[in-house]
């Protein structure tokens, strides 16, 4: 018996061992938001211990963001010919490990350098743990269980801004480090063992039968009886374009993948120069030491939104409701300088709603990617996305500290941060202009079937 994989996923419910792989890409999207965020976090006892300039902070922050960028793209391509899960867990360790040793660091040269490896592990993590899902998902339930699974991010970043502003007061920065590299590395353990890779993965590179069916059997019995596996995919890409780099960069996917990029890039520069600068920036204006963490981690957190979001993309056209939220973040933001004059209260509430907004089209980018991209380029496709868009973060981190310099006032820099949401807007509507009825001319011409010839 022929078994479309695609739809063999689509007719059942889901099973135990797909909320398991969803599980474990959750946890790793959290270890990976903690760690990124925990720079941030540490900044303000880093600047006091080691009688630093704010300006000297830059570099710092931006090693990791470099790492980041590095890891994503030299690992995505990788991904595509060796497969998910082994990259995910070499970099699962890779980023676990190195952040326990940045907690031994003893001075700047030292932390840069382990912080930009631990964002190659983080780079590669991330990208990998999406494609992976997204492989195992219902299509009609592939955004929102992406998006919820990326919201890991969001709520780790905040989860370490709760988790320093207590740590840090009795056990010192260090401890931040400490624990958030050592709840990944016992992960790592667990994935080699539990964690199956992607059958989409497997059917396209003709893996034995067995192997195939033992995974989706997990998943239903029904998948015993199969004695052949093919895949339905776009019938974009043409037979010679193998590779995953191949196909993102071909003539049909170029310009999508150029908006996505931008759109990345711009997001994680507004994401980034807030969750670095904000506890910074709010000790400065004179705000008691412990909230300015407590106050970054709500704007994190504010990506749980995109969990709604992911319901309303299987439904509706993602790109539009990513620019949607993506102009709104432009509005609030530019309020958040403002309202500092407000009182406590609407300070916190604005905080919270660009956060909401912001990390709602942040987070629900990923899906966007791979809902784009054909199991042959996915991991390079979603990888080359965040990897690119990593330089985002980097240039918002470089961006404050220059407007630091000038000697800006926070409403003029608020200001200044909300322009790149409202060009990531612009850029998601290209894309929709460009693409808007490929989703029709693929109904109409039908797809491509990748047929898996049995091995034993």
């Amino acid at each position: 018996m022929k078994i479309n994989v695609q739809d063999f996923f689509n007719q059942h419910r889901l099973s135990p061992q797909q909320w398991i792989i969803f599980g474990f890409t959750f946890l790793v999207a959290l270890f990976d938001g903690l760690d990124t965020a925990a720079i941030g976090y540490i900044a303000p006892s880093l600047l006091t211990e080691w009688n630093l300039e704010k300006s000297h902070l830059a570099p710092v922050m931006s090693a990791a963001l470099f790492g980041l960028a590095v890891g994503a793209v030299s690992f995505g391509p990788v991904a595509d010919k060796v497969g998910r899960k082994t990259v995910l867990i070499i970099a699962v360790f890779i980023f676990s490990t190195c952040s326990i040793a940045s907690a031994f660091a003893q001075n700047l040269e030292q932390l840069e350098i382990l912080r930009f490896i631990t964002g190659v592990g983080l780079g590669a993590a991330m990208p990998n743990a999406v494609t992976l899902l997204s492989e195992f998902c219902p299509d009609n339930k592939r955004s929102l269980l992406v998006n919820t699974m990326f919201c890991g991010f969001p709520v780790g970043a905040a989860v370490g801004g709760f988790m320093s502003a207590w740590l840090i007061p009795h056990f010192g920065w260090q401890s931040v480090l400490i624990v958030g590299g050592t709840m990944p590395l016992v992960l790592c353990v667990l994935m080699v063992f539990m964690l199956p890779e992607s059958v989409r993965y497997m059917v396209i590179k003709n893996k034995p039968t067995a192997q195939i069916k033992s995974i989706l059997a997990k998943i239903d019995a029904s998948a015993n009886q199969a004695s052949e596996f093919v895949l339905t995919e776009k019938a974009a890409v043409s037979a010679n374009q193998k590779s995953g780099i191949a196909i993102v960069l071909s003539k049909h996917y170029l310009l999508g993948s150029v908006m996505l990029w931008a759109s990345y890039f711009l997001g994680l520069m507004v994401f980034y120069a807030m969750i670095n600068w904000m506890p910074t920036l709010f000790k400065e204006a004179n705000m008691p030491a412990e909230l300015g963490p407590i106050v970054a981690g709500l704007f994190a957190l504010g990506g749980l939104g995109a969990i709604a979001n992911g319901w309303l993309m299987d439904r509706f056209n993602g790109n539009l409701l990513i620019a949607a939220f993506s102009f709104l973040t432009a509005i609030s933001v530019a309020f958040i300088g403002l309202s500092l004059g407000w009182g406590l209260a609407a300070f916190i509430a604005v905080v919270i709603f660009a956060g909401i907004m912001q990390n709602t089209a942040q987070s629900s980018l990923p899906a966007l990617a791979a809902n784009f991209y054909p199991t042959a380029g996915r991991t390079t496709g979603v990888s080359w996305m965040t990897g690119i868009g990593r330089f985002g973060g980097i240039a918002g981190s470089f961006l404050v500290a220059h407007m630091i310099e000038l000697h800006m006032g926070l409403v003029e820099i608020f200001y200044i941060l909300a322009v790149p949401s409202v060009i990531m807007a612009v850029c998601l509507l290209v894309k929709n202009a460009v693409y808007k009825d490929e989703a029709q001319r693929l109904r109409n011409k039908g797809a491509e079937s990748v047929s898996h010839t049995p091995s034993h």
